[in-house]
C-alpha cells in the first residue's frame, strides 16, 4: 500500500494486529489513524463533488455525492429572476432542492431552499398576485400551509401568512396529503382557481374571492365539486390505459397535477400523473383560447408513443427548459403500481418539445448522480491493491433484477492524495437482497475478503481467491454468524479486544449491536456470540455501525447510522478485551433515513473522508473541517 506506508509504520493501529490485516478491516491502512489527537470535538462538512467521479461510460458526473433520487417531485420556476426556469425538486420531506440554471445545466445549490418546512408536498405559485412566486405547501397533517414571498424577484423570501387556505365562511380547505394540488388563473378572469385531486380520482376547483384578502391570501369559494367530470380511474386488465368510471375502470389513487399549454393553442391543459398510471394523462383544453375551459374529452397518453412509461405515480411540471420558446415537461417518477424498483435510478425525465407538437424524451435522469437504487450501503477499501481506497456500495435491491441485491464497485483510478473514482461495474455475487458490505482479511493470507450482510439474520464471508491486483470471491460461508433474533444484517470487523485477530460488530433491524469475538485466530476465525445488546445501544431501528479510530487514541471508535437517519458517534472508553464506547453528542451528522456510514482516508493521509449511504440509493461525502 501507498496510503501512505510511513503511516503503517507509526503502529497506532490496535496492538497485534499487522497494518495489512487492519486496512483491510477498516477500509485502508490511511483510514485507521484519523490524525485527531486527543477527544476534541470532530466536525465534519458536505461536499457533492470533491473529487472527480465517472459512469461506466466514461462520463463525470457534475455532482455525483447528492444521495440519490428515489421519489423526486420537481418544479420549474424562475425564483432568482434572471429570465431562465430553475428546478426544485423534493425528494424527502420538509426539503426543497434547489438547482440553479446556469447557462443552460441545473446545478445544486443546497438541500434545503431557505430551510422551508413544507411537509409532505409543495406547490410555488404567486398567490397575491403581485408578481412574485409564493409557495403552498402542506400543513399537517392534510391541510394547505400558504407563505407569502415578501422579498424580491431576486431575492425571495417567504414566510408563513396562513397556517392553511380556507373558505368563504372561513372553514379549513383539506387536501389529500398524497396528491399534489395545483392552481393557476386558468380561465384568465384574475382570480387564482385552485385545483384539488381527490384519492378517489376527481378534481375539486376552486377560485379566490377578491376583497377576502387577510396578508394577502385570498379566501376560496368552491367552484365545481367535479371539474370537467374528471374521473380518473385505474386501467381494466387488457386495456391499454384507463379510463373514467362511465367506460368501467376499476381504481384510483394518488395523483398529481400540472397545467400548462401542451397543444400550444394558447390555454391550459391538464397533465394528470396517477399511481395507477404508467405514463401521464393529458387532458386536452378545448376552450377558444383563454377563458371557459373545455376538457370533457377523454383523456390520452402523453406523449403520444410509449417513451413515458415508467412505474407510475409520475409528477410532471411544465416550463420551457431549452429557451427554444416551446413548453417541455419534467417528469419525477414518484414510483406506483408498477414494479417502483424498475426506475428507482432512471426517475427524473426531461421530455422536450424540439417542434411544435413533436416530444422526445431527452434523459430520464436530468441530474445525473450516484445512485444505485435505493438503501445503498456505503464501505471504502482499497480491494485491488494500488494503494488507494475503493468504493462499494450495496443496495437493498437491483433495479434489473427482482431476485437480488448488488454491490457496485467504484474503482479508484486516482491516487490517494487525489482521489478519481470510476464504475467498474457490481461484483458477481447475487441471490440475496440488502447487501452490506465490509472487507476484512479473514484468513490471513493478505487478501481482502468480504464480510457480507443480508437481509436475513446471518452474515456471509466470501472469501478472496484471486489476486492482490485481481481479487475475485467464492462464498466460503453462508452463516458466519447467525443472529439469536432479527434481521437486516449489517457487519463491521476490528479487532475489538485486542488480541490481534477480527471480531465482528452487527447491526441489525432491531437498532441494537451484537458483539462476537473471534475464538479462533488470524487464519482460522471463529466467532461466539459475547452479547446480542452491547451495552444496550439502540437506534430505534436498522442500526448499521462502522469501526475506525476516530480520534488517534489507537482505540476503536463506533459510528452508527440508524433507519431515523443521522449517524452517531460512540467512543471506545474501554481498553483490552472491555469493550466499551461512550456517545459523544457533540458529533451531529445529519444525513437522509436508512443512513449507512463509512470512513477512510481518500483525500489525504490522514483527512478522513465520512460516506453515508441512505433510503434514496446515493452516497452522502464529508469531510473533515480543519480547525
Amino acid at each position: 500500500m501507498t496510503v501512505r506506508r510511513v503511516v503503517c509504520a507509526r503502529r497506532v493501529a490496535v496492538r497485534a494486529l499487522g497494518c495489512a490485516a487492519l486496512a483491510l478491516a477498516a477500509g485502508g491502512c490511511g483510514s485507521v489513524a484519523l490524525a485527531q489527537a486527543g477527544r476534541s470535538p470532530l466536525s465534519f462538512e458536505r461536499r457533492v463533488a470533491p473529487f472527480p467521479v465517472i459512469d461506466s461510460a466514461g462520463r463525470p458526473y457534475a455532482e455525483p455525492f447528492l444521495g440519490g433520487f428515489d421519489v423526486p417531485r420537481p418544479q420549474l420556476v424562475d425564483l432568482d429572476g434572471d429570465g431562465d426556469l430553475d428546478l426544485f425538486v423534493q425528494e424527502r420531506s420538509n426539503a426543497v432542492m434547489y438547482f440553479e440554471n446556469v447557462n443552460g445545466r441545473f446545478t445544486w445549490r443546497t438541500d434545503q431552499f431557505l430551510d422551508l418546512k413544507v411537509g409532505e408536498w409543495y406547490r410555488f405559485v404567486d398567490i397575491d398576485r403581485d408578481g412574485l412566486v409564493d409557495l403552498l405547501s402542506e400543513s399537517p397533517v392534510s391541510y394547505i400551509r400558504a407563505w407569502r414571498n415578501t422579498g424580491t424577484r431576486q431575492a425571495p423570501r417567504f414566510h408563513v401568512a396562513a397556517d392553511t387556505l380556507r373558505d368563504i365562511d372561513g372553514a379549513p380547505i383539506p387536501a389529500d396529503r398524497q396528491n399534489i394540488l395545483n392552481a393557476v388563473d386558468l380561465d384568465c378572469n384574475g382570480r387564482l382557481d385552485l385545483f384539488l385531486g381527490r384519492v378517489a380520482g376527481t378534481v375539486d376547483r376552486f377560485e379566490a374571492v377578491p376583497g377576502s384578502e387577510r396578508d394577502g391570501i385570498p379566501r376560496f369559494v368552491l367552484h365545481t365539486a367535479r371539474f370537467e367530470n374528471i374521473e380518473v380511474l385505474g386501467p381494466i386488465p387488457g386495456q391499454p390505459m384507463p379510463r373514467r368510471i362511465e367506460l368501467g375502470g376499476t381504481r384510483h389513487g394518488a395523483n398529481t397535477l400540472a397545467f400548462g399549454d401542451v397543444d400550444g393553442d394558447g390555454d391550459d391543459d391538464l397533465l394528470w400523473g396517477d399511481y395507477f398510471e404508467q405514463g401521464l394523462l393529458l387532458f386536452e383544453n378545448r376552450a377558444a383560447g383563454c377563458g371557459t375551459p373545455s376538457m370533457r374529452e377523454p383523456p390520452r397518453r402523453f406523449p403520444d408513443s410509449s417513451s413515458v412509461l415508467t412505474s407510475g405515480y409520475n409528477a410532471p411540471a411544465t416550463g420551457d427548459v431549452d429557451g427554444n420558446g416551446l413548453l417541455d415537461v419534467v417528469v419525477g417518477v414518484i414510483g406506483g403500481a408498477f414494479t417502483p424498483r424498475t426506475t428507482a435510478v432512471d426517475n427524473l425525465l426531461l421530455v422536450s418539445q424540439t417542434a411544435r407538437g413533436v416530444f422526445e424524451v431527452v434523459t430520464r435522469r436530468l441530474i445525473p448522480t450516484l445512485d444505485v437504487g435505493n438503501e445503498s450501503l456505503p464501505h471504502l477499501a482499497d480491494l485491488d491493491a494500488d494503494g488507494d481506497l475503493d468504493l462499494l456500495i450495496g443496495n437493498k435491491i437491483a433495479p434489473d433484477d427482482g431476485e437480488s441485491a448488488r454491490i457496485a464497485w467504484l474503482e479508484n483510478v486516482g491516487t490517494a492524495r487525489a482521489p478519481s473514482f470510476r464504475e467498474r461495474g457490481v461484483l458477481p455475487i447475487r441471490g440475496e437482497y440488502h447487501y452490506a458490505p465490509s472487507v476484512a482479511d479473514l484468513d490471513g493470507d493478505g487478501l481482502p475478503d468480504l464480510v457480507l450482510g443480508t437481509w436475513r439474520d446471518r452474515v456471509q464471508w466470501w472469501r478472496n481467491v484471486g489476486t492482490r491486483t485481481e481479487p475475485s470471491w467464492t462464498l466460503a460461508d453462508s452463516a458466519l454468524v447467525v443472529l439469536t433474533r432479527g434481521s437486516n444484517t449489517t457487519p463491521a470487523v476490528a479487532d475489538l479486544d485486542g488480541d490481534g485477530d477480527l471480531d465482528l460488530l452487527v447491526g441489525e433491524a432491531s437498532g441494537q449491536l451484537n458483539y462476537y469475538r473471534n475464538t479462533g485466530s488470524r487464519t482460522v476465525p471463529r466467532f461466539e456470540l459475547v452479547t446480542d445488546t452491547l451495552q444496550g445501544i439502540d437506534v430505534g431501528r436498522r442500526s448499521t455501525p462502522a469501526l475506525v479510530d476516530m480520534d488517534g487514541d489507537g482505540q476503536v471508535d463506533l459510528l452508527l447510522g440508524s433507519e431515523d437517519g443521522g449517524v452517531q458517534l460512540w467512543r471506545r472508553v474501554g481498553v483490552g478485551d472491555d469493550v466499551r464506547f461512550e456517545r459523544d453528542t457533540s458529533f451531529v451528522i445529519a444525513t437522509d433515513a436508512y443512513s449507512a456510514p463509512a470512513v477512510g482516508t481518500v483525500t489525504g493521509a490522514g483527512v478522513p473522508s465520512l460516506v453515508v449511504g441512505g433510503i434514496s440509493g446515493g452516497v452522502w461525502w464529508f469531510v473533515r473541517a480543519r480547525p
